[in-house]
């Protein structure tokens, strides 16, 4: 049964990635979580799960929007570099937060983001 929640839960992450960009954080960890719970042991094992997920995921995005001219290629060159590194710094992090703290501030990272969005330009 978990094979086919997983399963729905990889088509709308791939179908927010390629509409909004987001897909593996915003909407296959929390769902993970709370649907996948087990085999899925914690938001630990849902976001290195995800970050698996999101290489397939990007590349095809990232290829699709290349060919509608939607990748702007020189800020590409700039921002990985310093995302590789965020990463790392990152995965670091989740070594020395416990996971219930990071799933709370998973939550309020969406919480600031989403009213962000919706009440600020």
């Amino acid at each position: 049964m978990h094979f086919l929640i997983a399963g729905f839960i990889g088509l709308v992450g791939g179908v927010t990635s390629g509409l909004f960009g987001v897909g593996g954080g915003i909407v296959m960890v929390p769902a993970m979580v709370l649907l996948l719970s087990p085999p899925v042991r914690d938001i630990k094992q849902a976001i290195g799960t995800s970050l698996a997920v999101i290489i397939p995921t990007a590349l095809i995005g990232s290829w699709r929007h290349h060919q509608l001219q939607n990748v702007h290629w020189m800020t590409v060159l700039v921002l990985a570099p310093m995302a590789v590194a965020g990463t790392l710094a990152g995965t670091w992090l989740t070594t020395q937060i416990s996971a219930d703290n990071l799933k709370r501030a998973f939550g309020a990272f969406i919480i600031l983001v989403g009213a962000r969005l919706l009440f600020f330009k």
